[in-house]
């Protein structure tokens, strides 16, 4: 242990701090913190910094190397533009929640054993419900309800996971586990919820979208990423996340075209984008680890970016439908320019950030002989450019004039946006620095020739179907509506399911209770079961006997000890 402290502690001290604070002091100590854990981080060097001793047991609560410090980086830059971007917000709450959120992610990404990441697992889900509550609406409600269970349950099986991988080994270890026994896919089953597997992902399109404005802001950077993370450190190279990670760059893109709530949009985007990360951690190479990496650290920017854009217009014009919105671009227009930003960083244009990463994992699927999974990128990379790329931005600022004037969203949420629109410009401008914070040597060159032209050749046609479709009246319109999704399994099916075991037991109990009122049942248990029925159940047996049965089982107990 040396003078180092978890990167956590400083968020959880300061979310101590901030309800004895007012004002200009509260908004300086809320930029402060991340400003001075950072520093902190940028100090420490490799190795195990900070450990206690609990029994037999060594619990590491700060394990430094290169994946756990880039995530630490990626998650002090997250937390102080969420910060700026929520500095209006005058609800001490949001703003307690939000640091314990970040500090519990911080926890996870430096644990060194599991049962710190169960620990902070836990704080996660039950800090991070707080900001889907704050929009204090029926719906926020329910859905944060529906959130908690979902997450408390992942770390239940991630503690099941654990408890059975210290009994068969001995060790606590967070390290590589890979798929080899009735632990380790526990705790992959909990790591995949936290990520938004198939039929695993309706928490995030449910709860996201019910947040406050700002604090999707901060669930879109931690939850997901923090699964991103794990995955990496004990399953690269699990072939079986190369094609969940396809599938799920491709299914969210159907489900994004028809949704009109433009937020929920963003939730299947993230998916979408989920699953360029999964694939890259499933091929297992040093070019795809790195390409998922990469990506999760671009991800957060850009899709924090858009987030915060829509956050914006929900802000101030309290829609988000894309039916409802409209023509924002006249009095907006900084936040349409920005929103522009975001949308090109995630549709991987030349020169934004998404394309110095997605790049890499689609190159990596090619490298390795996956042919299949590599068109399987390429079609969901021209799906994103249809529903992040275009949609959000058309719908929000351009399809139609709704008539809504507004002024632009208060100077602390514009500069948010500069920020991480600056940044997704930098990086894919200049990739090499995020190059040199990657777990392995980078020789990769995303500014070829092939690699330009064969991209802008897939934007170009994606953006000329998007048209077509448009002007011939094929595609989707936004409309208000409910879209199925597999929730319906366990909110609609699971629960008729319940209700009819409820109506049974209850008509069970009702004819039971008849049968005993009118004695059928009494008689029958008595003719069945009297003393002259069953004469050996009733006889007094002879405590020398029962003397004799306990010896004699335990002498088997103590052969088949003996034996095995």
């Amino acid at each position: 242990m040396n003078g180092s402290v978890p990167p956590f502690a400083i968020f959880f001290a300061g979310a101590l701090l901030v309800p004895l604070c007012r004002g200009w002091l509260r908004s300086a100590l809320l930029l402060l913190i991340p400003l001075l854990s950072a520093l902190q981080l940028w100090g420490m060097e490799e190795g195990v910094s900070w450990s206690i001793s609990i029994l037999t047991y060594t619990l590491t609560l700060s394990r430094v190397d290169t994946l756990s410090l880039l995530f630490g980086y990626l998650f002090h830059l997250a937390a102080l533009l969420a910060i700026i971007f929520s500095l209006h917000v005058r609800d001490t709450g949001q703003q307690v929640v939000g640091l314990l959120y970040a500090g519990s992610a911080l926890g996870v990404v430096f644990a060194g054993d599991l049962i710190t990441l169960f620990v902070f697992w836990e704080l996660l889900a039950i800090t991070s419900v707080f900001l889907i509550w704050a929009r204090r609406t029926p719906q926020a409600l329910a859905a944060g309800f529906r959130y908690l269970i979902i997450q408390v349950f992942s770390g239940v099986l991630l503690l099941a996971g654990t408890l059975l991988h210290l009994s068969q080994t001995g060790s606590l270890a967070f390290d590589y586990l890979g798929l080899s026994g009735p632990a380790s896919w526990l705790i992959f089953l909990a790591f995949g919820i936290k990520c938004a597997f198939p039929f695993l992902h309706n928490w995030l399109t449910d709860s996201y979208p019910e947040a406050t404005p700002t604090g999707s802001v901060f669930l879109c950077a931690f939850t997901t990423k923090v699964a991103i993370y794990s995955l990496a450190r004990a399953f690269p190279g699990t072939e079986m996340l190369i094609y969940i990670g396809a599938a799920m760059t491709c299914f969210p893109i159907f489900y994004a075209v028809i949704e009109n709530d433009l937020r929920r949009v963003l939730g299947y985007s993230m998916i979408n984008q989920l699953g360029f990360m999964v694939c890259g951690i499933g091929l297992g190479s040093a070019l795809a680890i790195n390409g998922a990496v990469s990506h999760a650290f671009n991800d957060v920017i850009f899709k924090g970016l858009l987030f915060m854009s829509m956050g914006a217009v929900l802000h101030m014009t309290g829609r988000i439908k894309g039916s409802d919105l409209g023509g924002l671009y006249k009095t907006m227009p900084i936040t349409t320019v920005f929103c522009i930003v975001g949308a090109c960083s995630i549709s991987a244009f030349p020169l934004f950030s998404g394309f110095v990463s997605k790049s890499m994992v689609m190159s990596a699927a090619l490298e390795e002989g996956h042919g299949w999974i590599w068109l399987a990128l390429l079609f969901a990379s021209a799906g994103v450019f249809h529903h992040a790329g275009i949609k959000i931005p058309f719908f929000a600022f351009f399809a139609q004039d709704a008539g809504i004037r507004v002024k632009e969203p208060p100077l602390n949420m514009l500069i948010a946006m500069g920020l991480a629109a600056g940044l997704c410009i930098f990086i894919g401008v200049y990739p090499w620095l995020l190059y040199s914070w990657l777990p392995a040597p980078v020789e990769y060159i995303p500014y070829e020739a092939t690699h330009v032209i064969a991209q802008l050749q897939l934007l170009f046609f994606a953006a000329l179907a998007f048209c077509w479709l448009k002007l011939s009246g094929l595609y989707p319109p936004e409309l208000h509506s409910v879209n199925i999704d597999a929730e319906w399994v366990y909110r609609r099916l699971g629960l008729r399911a319940v209700q009819a075991a409820l109506m049974t037991g209850t008509y069970l109990r009702t004819e039971l209770r008849k049968r005993i009122q009118q004695g059928t049942v009494v008689s029958r248990i008595t003719r069945n079961w009297h003393p002259q029925t069953v004469r050996w159940l009733s006889h007094t047996w002879p405590a020398g006997s029962m003397v004799l049965w306990a010896v004699g089982l335990l002498g088997l107990i103590l052969l088949s000890y003996y034996i095995r």
